[in-house]
């Protein structure tokens, strides 16, 4: 079992959505992925972005933090 938190949280401010960012990114170190490795695997994340949707226009990413704990193999 695990407990999960869900956020989508837009701010007026870059200082504020930077400020949750930070504050998620500190926390990412004690989450964790469920199944990571396999097929039905669910990747831990945090997406900070620009959210132009109210002037008609796409999202741009900023930044993005993915909580992996396995090893990437090289081939």
């Amino acid at each position: 079992m695990k407990y999960r938190v869900r956020l989508d949280l837009s701010f007026n401010t870059k200082a504020d959505a930077e400020s949750l960012m930070a504050y998620a990114k500190n926390l990412s170190e004690k989450a964790v992925s469920i199944n990571e490795g396999e097929v039905n695997e669910e990747i831990a994340f945090c997406d900070l972005e620009i959210c132009r949707h109210d002037e008609g226009l796409p999202c741009t990413k900023l930044d993005r933090v993915e909580v992996r704990k396995l090893e990437v193999k090289s081939p």
